[in-house]
């Protein structure tokens, strides 16, 4: 892991297990970092492992809020339910994470602990004896100092420089770069090539047999450079137009590849005016738009309300959205907010098109005042 030299302090204090000088040096810092999963997450850890576990399940939270899944934030929110005695949220949690990744260790070794363990005073008692440790996430990894790895990388150049020299002279080296998953299989066949449109039907977008081909291939360039949101666009357009089935397929294929992104990590940004111009072509484009809410309503296992979006500052309001969680959200109507959600085309009564947001995390400051919400 690559960290700023604050956070990269603070990882190394932490393997040193001087957890109040971690929180000492990162709580002060809350408003600089206050978009920053590793800055929550390292804090969570620490809290977690110097008892306090109201501060843990604070900060764990506030990172599930920037990477709702994450695997590591949700281990250390479970291990604060099981603490708090709600076993049911944390093996909720717990399923969550192998949902993720399979072959989490920690998941399990608390699945079996808790099968084992069955009932409340068990459970308490285990937990008595110190051994949570055990279902800790994970301390962060910084990446190896130049000083730590200046021997083998000489040691690796020198023998990829003899490599090189061996294969040029054979007359065989090629060019070779890693190549992301999926992308194999998104090239096109030789019969899609060649009959890239169908001829009758009613599309949104009509295209040429060169223009589906551009199209397509602009999607596949931007997905290999994980510019995934962009991607999206000549996907959808292809989708919509006249393009072949197979062609379709392929880039239904190819979406499917398209991951998630969180707070820190979405790179793109589309504005609202510009997805209302055209709501099917952002299908399932992921947005962060700032507001207010409104009309809100909370379940215990959703969130829904309405986004006045633009209305951050109380000036301009571009438009109303509606946002659906499909988990209880915590917020205040009264104070700005940032909502990360997937574009869903929707089509009113009278024919109008329009969009709704499937919420994928969720940021209010609650100590900024109206207008100081900002985005990393």
């Amino acid at each position: 892991m690559r960290l700023d030299p604050v956070l990269s302090r603070a990882v190394r204090l932490l393997r040193r297990r001087k957890f109040g000088e971690v929180i000492s040096l990162l709580q002060p810092e809350v408003v600089r970092y206050h978009d920053s999963f590793n800055y929550y997450y390292i804090l969570g850890c620490a809290c977690l492992r110097a008892g306090d576990l109201g501060g843990a399940f604070t900060y764990f939270k506030r990172g599930r809020d920037i990477r709702m899944l994450d695997p590591s934030v949700l281990l250390g929110m479970a291990v604060c339910f099981l603490h708090r005695g709600d076993t049911a949220k944390a093996v909720d949690l717990y399923l969550e994470v192998l949902d993720r990744e399979g072959r989490n260790p920690i998941a399990k070794k608390a699945l079996q602990v808790l099968r084992k363990y069955g009932g409340a005073e068990e459970i308490q008692v285990w937990i008595d004896s110190g051994k949570t440790h055990q279902l800790f996430p994970p301390i962060p990894v910084l990446s190896l100092t130049p000083g730590r790895i200046i021997l083998p990388l000489a040691a690796f150049i020198l023998a990829l420089a003899l490599a090189g020299f061996v294969l040029a002279v054979t007359g065989v080296i090629h060019g070779v770069k890693a190549e992301r998953v999926g992308l194999a299989g998104v090239t096109l066949e030789r019969e899609e090539r060649e009959t890239p449109v169908q001829i009758s039907g009613a599309f949104r977008y009509i295209l040429t047999q060169k223009e589906v081909l551009e199209q397509y291939e602009s999607a596949r360039k931007l997905f290999a450079a994980y510019r995934d949101e962009e991607a999206k666009l000549p996907l959808n357009r292809l989708i919509e137009s006249n393009a072949s089935e197979p062609m379709k397929n392929k880039a239904r294929l190819m979406k499917s590849y398209l991951e998630t992104p969180g707070f820190d990590t979405l790179k793109h940004r589309f504005p609202y005016s510009a997805v209302m111009q055209e709501p099917l072509l952002y299908r399932d484009c992921y947005v962060i738009w700032r507001g207010t809410a409104a009309n809100l309503t909370e379940g215990e296992t959703s969130t829904r309300f309405e986004l006045l979006v633009g209305y951050d500052t109380r000036r301009t309001l571009e438009g109303r959205v509606q946002v659906s969680f499909d988990q209880a959200v915590a917020l205040n109507p009264e104070r700005p907010l940032e909502v990360l959600g997937r574009v869903i085309p929707v089509v009113s009564p009278g024919g109008e098109e329009g969009i709704r947001l499937e919420g994928a995390a969720l940021h209010q400051a609650a100590t900024l005042g109206p207008g100081s919400i900002r985005v990393k």
